[in-house]
């Protein structure tokens, strides 16, 4: 039997992942009435980390405990990865004695190159390239609020980064309009963005890019491993914040998502991140539900 691997959002079919989305608000519904599910007994998941993390750790070790499993946390310090093992060593090993593995890798060849000679289903948890775990915690949490994405409108502001560069993947799969306003130098990758196809557009008015969106989207402006930009991001990005009146642009009823952890009163306004429009505290604790609906699909 072939493996599955969860790399990039487009390695799963439209069809699979409205599946796991609406798997997903199932078991957050069990979760929230106190109803356990454990699916996969006895099943273990190696977590390997080149990044720290808050969400993605606890999301991924208490999905699998809630599934009847056991989750493995693996850092640099934890591994022979930290002293020169090559990566297809260690995937080899690994892959032997976990049922699946969950990489947060700096680069995303790393994941590419453990998941060409895995045995078990190797999961993106994030790479420079991009982010697809959070992205089906979005897409679960606006279509648990306003139904299916296609044909819908979003808009993402601020740098052209891993996450969207999925959000680009995820228009193109799902069949929705993508909006991107970025500053002229951090712009998505041009090769990214045609593969969009026509799904996606990229401005660098964010006014634009907001008109009439029913979703609006952000990120921070230097993410892990470039903090020495920063100073050089906060000038590049001025005019790029999300606030109110950027808000009042799109849609009536917007939602307003950010992955965390946010910067408020750089990438997004405290007012927003905040307010009524804001989900992102939905949408952290999602990434718990969704990604337990992707364990217990890859491991079957």
């Amino acid at each position: 039997m072939n493996v599955r691997h969860f790399l990039n959002l487009s390695d799963l079919s439209a069809d699979e992942v409205r599946e796991l989305l609406a798997r997903g608000a199932a078991l957050g519904r069990m979760y929230r009435d106190g109803e356990r599910h454990a699916s996969r007994p006895g099943r273990v998941l190696a977590m390997i980390f080149e990044k720290a993390s808050t969400r993605t750790r606890i999301s991924f070790e208490a999905g699998m405990a809630h599934l009847g499993g056991h989750a493995i946390f693996l850092s640099p310090r934890d591994t022979q990865l930290g002293r020169g093992e090559p990566i297809e060593d260690t995937a080899r090993v690994v892959s032997s004695m976990a049922d699946a593995v969950m990489i947060r890798a700096n680069e995303h060849a790393t994941v590419e190159r453990f998941a060409a000679v895995a045995t078990v289903p190797v999961i993106n948890a994030l790479t420079d390239r991009s982010h697809p775990c959070q992205l089906l915690a979005d897409l679960q949490t606006f279509t648990e609020l306003r139904g299916d994405i296609a044909g819908r409108t979003v808009a993402w502001i601020g740098d052209g980064n891993n996450m969207c560069h999925t959000w680009i993947e995820a228009a193109a799969l799902l069949g929705f309009n993508l909006r991107i306003a970025t500053p002229p130098d951090y712009a998505p990758e041009a090769e990214v963005v045609r593969a969009g196809g026509d799904w996606t557009r990229v401005f660098t008015d964010p006014e634009v890019a907001v008109a009439g969106a029913e979703l609006v989207t952000t990120d921070v402006w230097a993410s892990m491993g470039q903090e020495a930009e920063q100073e050089t991001r906060l000038d590049a990005f001025t005019g790029f914040q999300v606030d109110a009146g950027l808000m009042t642009k799109a849609a009536p009823n917007a939602l307003f998502m950010h992955c965390l952890p946010a910067h408020r009163g750089e990438e997004v306004a405290a007012e927003v991140l905040d307010g009524p429009q804001s989900v992102v505290w939905r949408e952290a604790e999602n990434r718990l539900h969704v990604q337990k609906a992707l364990l217990e699909h890859l491991i079957g």
